[in-house]
């Protein structure tokens, strides 16, 4: 009896340890969720794929400013789904208006926020990672 409490807790203890990585995938620190950065640009890949769904587009140029690529992480293909989402919400060539909350770090990327296609005004929201904004 005694042996099979032991195993049973080395095998709850094994797998506590295995699921420790996917735990840390979740975080979201990367993200200042205290800044809002708004771009303008064209789609130029929108990769859905696991665990989260990259949008990436050339912003337009501004003032002095050249056109840069932007990538924006939303939450994963099933998330999306739930939210009335496909592969095709969002193709190449396809103008937007997109908000999104900038790495930490000052790179060309964040946690998606919301995107307007400026040919029909549609507004897509509620996919991005992290906390929602008011």
């Amino acid at each position: 009896m005694i042996r099979m409490s032991a195993l049973a807790a080395l095998g709850l203890a094994l797998g506590l340890l295995a699921t420790a990585p996917a735990m840390a995938h979740h975080s979201f620190a990367m993200f200042d969720f205290n800044r809002t950065v708004t771009l303008k640009g064209t789609v130029k890949e929108f990769q859905w794929t696991n665990p989260h769904v990259i949008l990436w587009i050339e912003t337009d140029p501004v003032g002095t400013d050249a056109p840069a690529m932007w990538a924006a992480e939303l939450t994963s293909p099933g998330n999306l789904m739930r939210n009335g989402w496909s592969h095709q919400t969002l193709k190449p060539g396809d103008k937007i208006e997109l908000e999104l909350n900038p790495l930490r770090d000052g790179k060309h990327g964040g946690g998606f926020h919301r995107a307007t296609l400026l040919a029909t005004g549609q507004e897509l929201t509620g996919a991005g990672p992290g906390p929602a904004k008011p």
